[in-house]
């Protein structure tokens, strides 16, 4: 089956046992990263992970070992509860298997979510999950919420003086943020706002709720960027501690990078570039963002960009899983390459 819309929001936030097998697929793998993890925790519990109930597959195992799918769907875990198999960046050449495992899955199974980058109407998982009463395909987009949304999510969390300028900043990170991390950003303002009377304003929420875009990844991507190879190992590994993807960190230092280069091709003040990016940037991130800016210059930031997209596509290309090991050689040659502060010009 397939749902799009408000039918796959309603199941999103309440999935129950209704499917067995749920592909999420989209171009924006961080994006699909954070549905797949939110959903996991309403289908197996926030303990999941830790009790053992949920199985982490790269598709490039699966293509060694046709039947790991099927034999993990089946496994009798330790401790009780729904249990959980993930199969991380699929494509079409695992379509065997994962045909293999729906049909010989049982409501005694574990639960089965497959990520897929953006598939097409032609794709083989694609039509194999939309096909099956028993399992469910949803697409991932980077649509934003509504402003009523936004309003009413405020008003659940008892936020009554949001400028504004800041319900249009929070409609437009959340083409980069799940429901939940807009809903918990509403909630620390709420409780920042208490007894006070000016508006909370597009800064406030900088304040409280860093740049979504970077997802997590500030002390990994700002190490980088401002040429500290030292400070990047520790916090880029803590991140696939967190089940991070090599592949939403390639593409998340891409996407920061691009922005810093929008900045630099500006005409005009830094400030107004930092204002047409969206989201926004504003306050401490904006500084930082434009110190960077001046450091490496229009010109010197075509050479990351350059590694990183070829890094990014590789990734893509493979059918194997991401390799952190590379996405972490990258970053560190960007870091080393990374100008003396005063060397950049930015236009």
């Amino acid at each position: 089956m397939k749902l799009t819309g408000a039918q796959a929001r309603t199941y999103l936030a309440g999935p129950g046992n209704r499917f067995g097998c749920i592909l999420l697929h989209g171009a924006n793998t961080v994006r699909v990263t954070d549905k797949r993890i939110d959903l996991a925790e309403r289908l197996v519990g926030p303990d999941g992970a830790r009790e053992l109930r949920l199985t982490v597959l790269q598709a490039g195992h699966v293509t060694k070992r046709p039947g790991a799918v099927a034999d993990n769907l089946k496994a009798v875990g330790f401790f009780p509860g729904p249990r959980l198999v993930v199969v991380e960046g699929a494509t079409d050449a695992v379509h065997k298997q994962l045909a293999q495992a729906l049909s010989a899955r049982n409501e005694r199974d574990a639960f089965l979510i497959v990520t897929a980058g953006a598939l097409s109407t032609r794709s083989k998982i694609r039509k194999l999950f939309e096909g099956d009463r028993a399992s469910v395909a949803i697409g991932v987009y980077d649509d934003p919420l509504e402003r009523v949304t936004i309003e009413a999510m405020a008003s659940e969390a008892g936020l009554t003086t949001l400028a504004p300028e800041s319900i249009e900043h929070l409609v437009q990170s959340s083409a980069f943020q799940t429901a939940s991390e807009i809903r918990n950003t509403l909630e620390k303002l709420a409780l920042y706002a208490m007894g006070r009377q000016q508006p909370v304003t597009p800064r406030d929420i900088e304040m409280l709720a860093p740049d979504s875009r970077l997802a997590g990844m500030e002390d990994v991507l700002f190490a980088v960027a401002e040429g500290r190879p030292s400070d990047v190992v520790v916090p880029l590994q803590r991140l696939y501690a967190q089940g991070v993807s090599a592949d939403s960190v390639c593409q998340s230092a891409y996407t920061y990078f691009r922005s810093l280069q929008k900045v630099a091709l500006h005409d005009g003040r830094m400030d107004a570039a930092f204002l047409k990016l969206r989201p926004p940037v504003f306050g401490p991130t904006r500084d930082r963002m434009a110190n960077q800016v001046r450091r490496w210059g229009e010109e010197r930031l075509e050479a990351p960009l350059r590694e990183l997209f070829d890094v990014c596509l590789a990734l893509r290309s493979t059918n194997r899983g991401p390799d952190s090991a590379v996405v972490e050689r990258v970053l560190l040659r960007i870091a080393w390459m990374a100008p003396k502060p005063g060397f950049g010009q930015a236009r």
